[in-house]
Parts: C-alpha cells; structure tokens; sequence
C-alpha cells in the first residue's frame, strides 16, 4: 500500500539535519525525494562512524531519498535542475539568506519554472537583522532560545545545553508538518506558496507553553527558576533509578499508599495540588528518603497497582530490550543490500491505510544521478555530455565543493 504522499515529489537541497530530516519524513510518507548535493556532498556524510560508505548519522537523516549530484558553479548543470524543477511539488533549501538567490534557484526564480511549487526556506536567524547572515549550529541556537537557561544546573545555576541537537530535530518537526499544511493549501486550490522559518523562531515557539510561563502575562513577569528547586524528578532506589511522578489528589494519594506513607496524606503541606507545588522541593526531597529503602521493580510495580506514573530510567542499550518498546515495535531491523542489517526508529505515526515506513537506505552522493535525468527525458548522449563536463556526477565519480549552507 503505498503512503500518503505517494505522487509527491520533492526537491531537498538541504545539508546537515534541520531540512534533512524533514525530508527524510516525507519519504517516508511515500514522497518521491530527491536529493540535490554538490560533488562534495553533505557534511554530515562525513561525521561519525561508517559503513559502506555511509555514516550512521547520514543514514537516518537521508534514508529513502535518492541523490542527484550537480556542480552548480559549472554552467551545464543549471538546466537539469531547472528541468526537474518543473516536475516537483516542493522544493526545500537552508542555505543562508541570499545564497540561493546567488546560484540562481530563489523563490521568485523557481516560481517562474513552476508557479504551483511549494517553496521552503529554513533558516537559522530569519532573512532579517543583525544575525542573520552568520553561519549557525545547533548550540547557538540553544543559546539564544533560553535553552540553557531550563537546562541550568539546579544546584550551581551554571547554564547547561541539550546534549541532543533539539533545535535542529525539532525545526524538521516543523517543517513536515508546514510542507503537508502547504500542499493541503494548495489542493484546495490555495496555489504552491513559500513557506519560511528560522530555528530561532522554532525553538522559542516550542519552548513557550511551560518554558517561557513566567512571561506569559504581560506585567506579571516572575522568574520561574525560583520555584523549580534543584531537584528533577529522579530518584534512587536500592538498585537502580527511576522516576514518579503525583500531581493529582488521586496520583497523590497512590504515592503515599505505595510508600507506605499514609500519614502523608493529611500532612498540611500537601493536601491540594497548589499546596503540594508551593512545597515541592520538600515534597521531593521526603519522596526521596523513603525511595531510597526500595528495590527497584518491586517499587515500580507498587506504583503502578496504585496508578502513580512511573518507570525506570534506560540507557540507549536498554531501550533495544524494554517491553514496552519491544510491545510498540518502536524500533525496526532493516536489511539493505550493500549495509546488512540496520537499526531505526521506526516512524511514529502509523497510518491504517496508507501506512509508512522506511523504503530505502540513504543514498550514495549521486547514486541515482542518471536514473533521476533519464526519467524526465534525458536520452543517453546528453547524459553522457553532462557527466563527461562535471555538470552532473554519479556515485564513482569524486570531486570537490564548497557550499554556503547554514
């Protein structure tokens, strides 16, 4: 059965993991993606460890695409590109404000080849003010977001980043859900339309709803950091770590019962929900101390008999065994010809009747190349002339390139 995007083809001309991933969701939604790299390829094909050619990090980034490999700096290949514009839906680029205007493939110059196209530009600052023309990484992000400011240790205060590249992930997070709300636009006749946003933007806009609650209310403005105490909900057991959780009377009254603590319960402190968050770092800290004087898996299983949220804390191996994940079947072994067996997170969203998964490994740089020009009409002596000029690369050939890209 094919997905739902099935028919939708896509132009990624993104590097790194910001517009990479995005794309990589709508392959797997069924959308036909073409890469579109330099002969020196995405930096990101070069950054962890390998096989087959082919770095982890690549790999999840780009699986199901195919690669088109294009000097644009040489003047043969700007046609086929301009050629496979008009046969696309979306066109997806993060290079910064102005680069891509300079290679000849902005907005206002694609929109010419096919007016209906949807037009993503992701960037890292906007197309305006005093940021906007710097190179940008995932920790700048973070920084000007006030990410290191939730981060902050509890204790030190000492400001502290995701060790996760979060503004990234959660930029392509946005960026699927804009490119299928602009598609869905333009089915109701809306038109293809340009679709922009920054990783600044992103971050802040997710971060708002508990992050930034202390700046909700114009002129009530409260440093939220005051009320966090120092510390986060986990606990030791004699064995092992987990975490639990009460905000509810009722998820309150569990915690006491599978502590053993009824006497908690009438205790002033923490009768109500407010009562219990004015005292919260009391509330953890006795929460803590009688944790402590239990084994693990008979703790977890106390709480949940009493409804209390709760689970142990994994590491990345043991998520490969948990029951729970095991149960979703979360994560899914691939055979792919040339890679063996590969490990992925399967994509989250099931779909009943245009289910979507993972098709196809990432790709070679220019390993379809030829395939993807000879399905809009290019005969094989042009394709010849365009690999033998450097225009147009495959897969054995190599080269060297710089981009402007975020």
């Amino acid at each position: 059965m094919a997905g739902p995007l099935e028919g939708v083809r896509v132009l990624d001309l993104t590097t790194m993991v910001s517009g990479p991933i995005a794309a990589a969701m709508l392959a797997d939604q069924g959308a036909d993606v073409i890469k579109v790299e330099s002969p020196s390829g995405d930096e990101m094909r070069r950054i962890g460890n390998q096989r087959n050619g082919l770095t982890a990090g690549f790999f999840s980034c780009n699986r199901g695409k195919r690669s088109l490999c294009v000097d644009l700096k040489n003047p043969d290949a700007r046609k086929p590109l301009e050629d496979l514009v008009k046969t696309a839906d979306v066109f997806v680029q993060n290079f910064r404000p102005g680069a891509v205007e300079r290679i000849g493939f902005g907005e206002e110059a694609v929109r010419k080849l096919n007016p209906d196209i949807v037009y993503v530009s992701i960037s890292g600052f906007g197309e305006h003010g005093p940021y906007a023309h710097q190179r940008v990484y995932d920790p700048v992000i973070q920084a000007l977001t006030g990410a290191t400011d939730i981060q902050a240790d509890r204790d030190t205060k000492h400001p502290k980043m995701f060790r996760i590249i979060i503004a990234d992930k959660v930029t392509s997070l946005t960026a699927a859900q804009a490119i299928t709300a602009a598609l869905f636009a333009r089915e109701r006749g809306g038109g293809g339309q340009h679709v922009k946003l920054s990783m600044l933007d992103t971050m802040i806009s997710f971060f708002w709803p508990e992050g930034m609650s202390g700046i909700t209310f114009v002129g009530d403005e409260i440093d939220v950091t005051k009320y966090q105490g120092t510390m986060d909900l986990i606990y030791e057991t004699r064995n092992g770590y987990i975490t639990a959780g009460a905000i509810s009377d009722q998820e309150w009254l569990g915690m006491c019962a599978a502590l053993g603590q009824a006497d908690w319960v009438e205790d002033a402190r923490f009768r109500t929900t407010t009562d219990r968050f004015r005292n919260a770092e009391l509330r953890k800290q006795m929460t803590a101390a009688e944790i402590a004087k239990w084994d693990r898996d008979e703790l977890l299983a106390r709480l949940d008999a009493e409804g209390v949220p709760s689970a142990p804390l994994l590491t990345r191996l043991d998520l490969l065994e948990h029951e729970q994940i095991a149960a979703n079947d979360t994560i899914g072994i691939y055979e792919f010809e040339g890679h063996g067996q590969v490990r992925q997170a399967r994509p989250a969203a099931r779909f009943d009747i245009t289910p979507q998964d993972i098709k196809h490994p990432a790709p070679l740089l220019g390993e379809h190349s030829a395939t993807v020009l000879a399905e809009i009409g290019y005969g094989e002596d042009t394709l010849v002339a365009l690999f033998a000029s450097g225009a147009v690369r495959s897969a054995n050939q190599s080269g060297s390139d710089s981009e402007d890209k975020q």
